[in-house]
């Protein structure tokens, strides 16, 4: 964990920023949970349990600092709000996901799937790709 948090706060420090009492606790309580999809309500409801000063305008302007300076991912998926996952592994394309329209589950494909299309798309047109997006819809195992 440690070295996690050693990551975001040299992120920050090129960025001008620092590391700060609750920049870090909202970190730790996004790292215990990686690989889930939380809103930043969610968030702000879990690291005020650790951090009860905190306030939702707090979280709000961290979860975008973060995801500014790529250690967090910002995600849409349909559902109404932004949700943010951990990303300070340093991979270079986002995870594909899945998502149940019955129970709203978001199940992560973490299989890079699209490297052949990118690569045609990039000599075809010319067009360099940093990084995509794919969402696919449907019902999970559990809900059929």
């Amino acid at each position: 964990m440690e070295n996690y948090l050693e990551i975001i706060k040299t992120k920050l420090k090129e960025e001008g920023f620092k590391l700060t009492p609750q920049r870090r606790s909202i970190v730790e309580t996004m790292f215990k949970l990686k690989g889930e999809h939380l809103s930043s309500e969610e968030i702000y409801d879990l690291v005020k349990k650790d951090c009860p000063e905190i306030g939702l305008a707090t979280v709000y302007r961290t979860l975008q600092l973060l995801d500014d300076i790529g250690a967090v991912l910002k995600l849409n998926l349909d559902d109404g709000c932004c949700r943010y996952e951990i990303n300070i592994d340093d991979e270079s394309h986002n995870h594909h996901h899945l998502i149940c329209k019955k129970c709203s589950k978001v199940i992560e494909v973490k299989e890079d799937l699209l490297e052949v299309l990118e690569d045609k798309i990039e000599s075809s047109y010319g067009f360099e790709i940093y990084d995509h997006d794919l969402k696919f819809f449907g019902i999970c195992d559990e809900c059929k």
